[in-house]
């Protein structure tokens, strides 16, 4: 049962992350919009004054601006990011979920309690690769001179360890340990309860419309409970030392009441929109992915 929990939500993970990861682009380029004034990044492509652009016309703006291969930049950062944070997560969870069952059902709140805790520990391991993902895909609406022109996450990787030494690579880490465990614990769980109250009034079988709809319930729950945190995580992960030697930033709460105190309460939900159109087309392709893979496994063993 270990190894396979593992193998299953590492391989539909990673699925579902490079599948869907110019949603993931797009949701993080305007998570930094308007960032910059008052403690902001000092040089960026979008001024705090500028109007605020949606998801379709983010898009277009990459590939006019960059190319369309720009809607894929960060791709490899995406792919090691599923194959360590996700990786672990997900078979943490199964695993403490099957060990903490009382006959065939395990109650929310020990489903909530086991998303937390694996939530939490993927994100430790997998920040370095998130970190990349980020900075990869952020580094197009920075001015030429800035940009920092990574060639591949381990490029990123490396790079960031030398330039800006080692500890770098978890910059951001709290937030996206936060992050995690709420994205974690509201996905996993609010998928397993949806499922299998929907199987217990006998309301639909097992198959496929069951899994896309008790997805897509996750992903919602998923988005709406972790993109204030998923903002302060982007932008700590993002933010560059200013001309006085000085970080924009000191500190997650420091980012948060900037990122407030300059643009509104608001800002915290930056990206809401693309946030759950990637989180909702990830999570359904995720656990769609994710019930395939444990049916052949079942059938091959």
């Amino acid at each position: 049962m270990g190894w396979k929990a593992f193998l299953e939500g590492g391989a539909a993970s990673i699925i579902a992350g490079c599948s869907t990861h110019p949603l993931d682009l797009i949701k993080v380029r305007m998570q930094l919009q308007g960032e910059g004034g008052g403690g902001g990044i000092p040089h960026t492509s979008f001024k705090p004054s500028a109007p605020r652009v949606s998801p379709i016309s983010m898009g277009m703006r990459v590939v006019q601006h960059e190319g369309v291969a720009a809607l894929f930049s960060g791709v490899s950062a995406t792919l090691l990011r599923q194959a360590t944070y996700s990786t672990t997560r997900m078979g943490l969870y199964e695993i403490m979920k099957s060990n903490w069952e009382e006959g065939n059902r395990l109650a929310l709140h020990k489903k909530v309690l086991a998303g937390l805790i694996a939530g939490g520990i993927g994100a430790a391991v997998g920040n370095p690769a998130d970190m990349a993902m980020v900075r990869m895909q952020a580094d197009g609406r920075l001015p030429m001179e800035s940009r920092r022109h990574y060639k591949s996450v381990a490029d990123a990787i490396l790079r960031t360890a030398r330039e800006e030494g080692l500890g770098t690579l978890w910059r951001g880490s709290s937030p996206t340990v936060v992050r995690a465990m709420l994205v974690t614990a509201s996905q996993l769980a609010t998928y397993d309860h949806v499922k299998e109250d929907i199987l217990h009034h006998h309301w639909l079988h097992d198959g496929l419309l069951l899994h896309v709809i008790a997805s897509s319930a996750a992903g919602i729950t998923a988005s709406v409970s972790s993109n204030p945190v998923d903002v302060v995580k982007t932008r700590l992960m993002n933010m560059q030392i200013g001309v006085d030697g000085k970080p924009p930033y000191t500190s997650p709460l420091d980012c948060a009441m900037k990122t407030v105190r300059n643009e509104g309460m608001l800002a915290l939900y930056k990206g809401l929109i693309p946030t759950i159109f990637r989180q909702g087309p990830f999570t359904i392709v995720l656990f769609v992915t994710l019930e395939r893979m444990r049916k052949l496994l079942r059938d091959t063993s």
